[in-house]
């Protein structure tokens, strides 16, 4: 199973699990008010209540630890040329040269976008600079 579909099936088995835990919250509470006094039903409502609440601001904080970035996909077609990053003073194509000093690269880079250049394409995940693209081209 995938990353993806282990995840999906995780958050299923949560959102299962809380459900159950919340509707036997629900029924023990009405059942303390039925058959206890309402003082009774009143002290076991806010002990369930501060314990949920403490349950969710550790939920909360385990949230705000941070997930993992979704990956990123490069792909390229028959004849392309695909690159997770940058591109920076680079010959692309038959008989293609880059004269003179070097360029240097930049530092941005994106994470999360897939790339994808079709059948003799070109694409990248950041910048393309100082290149000689195509059959023949110089810089």
């Amino acid at each position: 199973m995938s990353d993806e579909g282990w995840g999906i099936v995780m958050t299923r088995t949560w959102v299962w699990a809380t459900a159950v835990v919340a509707g036997a919250g629900a029924v023990g509470l009405a059942l303390v008010a039925l058959l206890a006094d309402l003082d009774t039903a009143g002290q076991a409502a806010s002990v369930v209540g501060a314990v949920v609440a403490l349950a969710a601001l550790v939920v909360s904080v385990l949230a705000l630890g941070g997930t993992p970035a979704p990956r990123r996909r490069v792909r390229a077609g028959r004849g392309a040329v695909a690159a997770g990053g940058n591109i920076t003073g680079s010959a692309l194509g038959d008989n293609s040269k880059v004269t003179g000093p070097r360029t240097p690269s930049t530092a941005a880079r994106r994470t999360h976008d897939d790339v994808h250049a079709a059948r003799d394409g070109i694409a990248t995940g950041g910048d393309i600079t100082d290149s000689a693209l195509g059959e023949g081209s110089e810089r």
